[in-house]
């Protein structure tokens, strides 16, 4: 399948974005909207009914945002209803739908009349998304759009020059995954097209995921060829011109969805509350906090290292998201304007990490991850089952 990447899309997306302009500096010239006339404020713009756009659906924000990741085979199959009622009788809320998956794939094709027919990425999972979104509308199931930027094989491999090469060939992390590149900005805004299509089809939130470089990114970085983009001319040392490039890309993705009437989320790496900055992958913990309505750390207990003195965190749920709750807790309470905290936490097993290491998740488990953050003040979380199996029984407010 061969990827059309024509200048209509560009045109179309110039359109559809209107009036938010695209910004051309780093992340702190994100504050108003520059025109011929002079300085208009986008939080008068986004709050505009002129420039204002409506779904047509309604959907009330929750007490508390309490949801389940959901894939695009799950939405579109008969795991949907079993999702649906679950949730309904339960004190969960919302539902984390993949609209651009992990390949780089859209989870439903575009209709005729969508700019995003043209790059023929779409796939038949969610048969008719809209009517998907109704049926959470009638429900009041808070719906989120998960959109994986990054990590992107279907455009790496037809776009190799907004990718990583190795001697000619696009480079593939250990699990024969593709990454486009941070710098390009041609890659922010073929997302963010995507995101604004998810927001008019009813959405309320978008959740950018992988919003960063490759794993281990800083032992490649010298060894792979790639474009620097607009950052060619950095003068920033590589770690800080990495975190600049996915900070300004956070930001312009937000600017871009104001009109739109919809949050942003950014998930990403717990251990980056930790750190200045996560130096490989470009994630500052605070600087993308600054610009975002949601933050949402991965804070699986299976996917820490001995961190916080706890030797096999796995087998200790509640100290570890208790743990982790302490840091990131004093890292937005320096921020001016601190998002919502709403990390994402484990209702799976961890049986790879071998015998001793791992415990098997349930009702105990779970229930022991969400009291963790509540007594730290915490009230919202959202639950990752890759599978879409989640623990029946749960008390989701302990």
């Amino acid at each position: 399948m061969k990827l059309k990447w024509v200048g209509a899309l560009a045109m179309a997306f110039s359109v559809a974005a209107a009036p938010a302009a695209a910004a051309e500096g780093p992340a702190e010239d994100f504050k108003g909207l520059s025109y011929e006339y002079g300085e208009i404020s986008s939080d008068v713009v986004a709050s505009s009914k002129l420039f204002g756009f409506d779904s047509g659906l309604d959907f009330e924000y929750p007490d508390a945002v309490r949801g389940v990741y959901v894939t695009g085979h799950s939405a579109g199959g008969e795991k949907f209803g079993r999702l649906v009622n679950l949730i309904e009788n339960t004190d969960l809320n919302a539902m984390v739908i993949d609209i651009k998956d992990d390949f780089g794939y859209l989870t439903y094709e575009p209709s005729e009349d969508s700019p995003l027919r043209e790059l023929e990425i779409g796939q038949p999972y969610i048969k008719d998304p809209r009517a998907m979104l109704e049926q959470l509308e009638e429900k009041q199931i808070y719906p989120i759009a998960r959109v994986v930027v990054f990590k992107d094989t279907v455009l790496a491999e037809n776009r190799p020059d907004l990718s990583y090469t190795n001697g000619g060939q696009v480079w593939k992390n250990g699990r024969k995954e593709a990454f486009v590149s941070p710098f390009m900005k041609e890659v922010w805004d073929y997302n963010v097209e995507i995101a604004i299509e998810a927001a008019k089809l009813g959405f309320k939130e978008i959740q950018f995921d992988y919003v960063r470089f490759p794993e281990g990114f800083e032992t490649r970085a010298d060894t792979l060829q790639y474009s620097f983009g607009e950052y060619e001319n950095s003068e920033l040392d590589p770690v800080q011109r990495r975190v600049q490039a996915v900070t300004d890309f956070v930001a312009y993705a937000r600017e871009q969805l104001q009109p739109y009437d919809v949050d942003v989320s950014v998930d990403i790496f717990g251990y980056s509350a930790t750190l200045p900055e996560a130096p490989g992958i470009g994630q500052n913990f605070s600087k993308i906090s600054e610009n975002v309505d949601v933050i949402s750390s991965m804070i699986y207990p299976s996917h820490w290292t001995s961190y916080f003195g706890i030797a096999k965190p796995d087998l200790e749920p509640y100290r570890l998201v208790s743990e982790y709750a302490k840091v990131e807790n004093e890292k937005l309470a320096a921020l001016e304007n601190p998002p919502v905290s709403r990390p994402w936490l484990q209702d799976f097993t961890a049986s790879y990490l071998g015998s001793g290491n791992y415990k098997r998740y349930g009702k105990e488990e779970v229930e022991a991850q969400i009291k963790a953050l509540n007594d730290a003040g915490i009230d919202e979380f959202l639950l990752w089952n890759a599978g879409n199996n989640y623990t029946e029984g749960v008390d989701y407010t302990p």
